[in-house]
């Protein structure tokens, strides 16, 4: 997801390149406290905004998982923990659905964000374009409290052709230029700044870093969003940059898996098709290669046809592509799914309840759609496909699991 190419509800084109009553006593604690938006005053040692991860002198935020922190197991997509399967027990099938959506808002009008949050209670809500609204005035303070459970708040900001808050706290240079004038030392204190700034203003979600890897041109669809070409390179700065922004509380996505750098085309305007996995292994999936060194983040799938292993499917609905990752690569963090509501290579050939519920058959955790709106339709297809065992409630327990560890609201 990069915003630089898509559209947020009610918005123009950007400039810059993209809680309830009924929760059973046994959890009240836990959401009271999660529900609590990060402050302004982040110097003084300000609260951690809703959703977000710990700084990482928490004993739940070191590099690699340890005994305090939810781990990665093979039998963690089998039951979920006691915590959350208390917490879970108590939503009803909608809600524990909505969690499972993530959906774009016009940043400009908090108002309609508020709303929309205390009417559908999705588990998150992204913001694109340029607008800065809901980043200022403890705007998404309100958000919060019209939340049940707390909403993760999702920005791009990559630096250079994809950031939100230049115009609030100043320019970031893109990844290629870091990679070429900063040491990953640098890169990390760089991003923890800019953590610092996104969680201070209520964020607790960055799409980024960017972990595809490419010699492309600057402005090519990847380009200078990439750390570079070669990929041990690369992942190293990758590493670097989501370390900074877990050691500001903010919660970093890796994307786009599994490689979009090699890939042919723009999945913004159809399918695109990737060289065969043998060769994505050598290069585009390096970075993902010993994920547990990054500690605690979200992968985001792109809409890629890998050959050999997707079929002409986008990898976003694609069952092997998110076996691919979650047992090749060992991921058991959440999973989110590039923007399926403004890219052809979905909406040539999907309508959007159709193709989150595809995504979410598939394996993916939460379902991004940058576009807004068509919140209750998408809803009432997955309640439908819930109740007919479509979607089984098994896979909505596991993503629902991942989605709420990440969050805080459970575990």
């Amino acid at each position: 997801m990069d915003d630089e190419r898509s559209e947020p509800m009610n918005s123009g084109r950007p400039k810059t390149t993209k809680r309830w009553a009924a929760v059973i006593l046994g959890t009240a604690a836990v959401l009271a406290t999660s529900v609590q938006c990060g402050t302004a005053n982040d110097e003084a040692g300000s609260a951690q905004p809703a959703g977000s991860i710990p700084p990482p002198h928490s004993s739940a935020a070191s590099s690699r998982p340890s005994s305090n922190t939810p781990s990665p197991s093979p039998r963690a997509e089998q039951a979920p923990s006691p915590g959350c399967e208390a917490v879970i027990a108590g939503m009803s099938p909608r809600q524990r659905l909505a969690q499972l959506v993530v959906v774009g808002v016009n940043a400009g009008d908090p108002q309609a964000t508020v709303k929309l949050v205390r009417d559908q209670q999705v588990g998150g809500i992204f913001l694109g374009g340029n607008e800065t609204a809901l980043l200022q005035n403890r705007a998404l303070d309100e958000v919060q409290r019209a939340a049940k459970i707390p909403v993760s708040v999702a920005i791009d900001e990559e630096g250079g052709r994809v950031q939100r808050i230049d115009a609030l706290d100043g320019d970031m240079p893109s990844a290629r230029k870091m990679a070429t004038t900063l040491t990953p030392a640098q890169v990390r204190a760089k991003a923890a700044e800019r953590g610092r700034q996104m969680r201070a203003r209520g964020v607790t979600v960055d799409y980024a870093p960017d972990a595809d890897i490419t010699d492309q041109p600057d402005r090519d669809i990847v380009g200078d969003r990439s750390f570079g070409a070669n990929p041990e390179v690369a992942r190293k700065y990758v590493l670097a940059f989501a370390q900074g922004l877990r050691d500001a509380g903010v919660q970093p996505v890796l994307k786009h898996f599994p490689g979009h750098g090699h890939a042919t085309g723009d999945s913004h305007k159809g399918l695109v098709r990737t060289p065969p996995l043998a060769s994505l292994r050598k290069v585009d999936l390096v970075p993902y290669r010993d994920i547990g060194d990054y500690g605690e983040i979200g992968v985001m799938v792109g809409h890629l046809d890998v050959p050999d292993l997707t079929g002409g499917t986008p990898s976003t609905l694609s069952a092997p592509a998110y076996r691919l990752l979650r047992k090749d690569y060992a991921f058991d963090g959440p999973v989110i799914t590039d923007d399926l509501g403004a890219m052809k290579a979905i909406t040539a050939q999907y309508p959007l309840p159709a193709a989150v519920l595809k995504a979410l058959q598939a394996g993916a955790d939460q379902a991004l759609w940058s576009s807004g709106g068509n919140v209750g339709t998408v809803l009432t297809t997955l309640e439908q496909a819930l109740a007919s065992g479509d979607l089984p409630a098994a896979r909505v327990t596991e993503a629902l699991t991942r989605v709420l560890t990440a969050k805080r609201a459970c575990g």
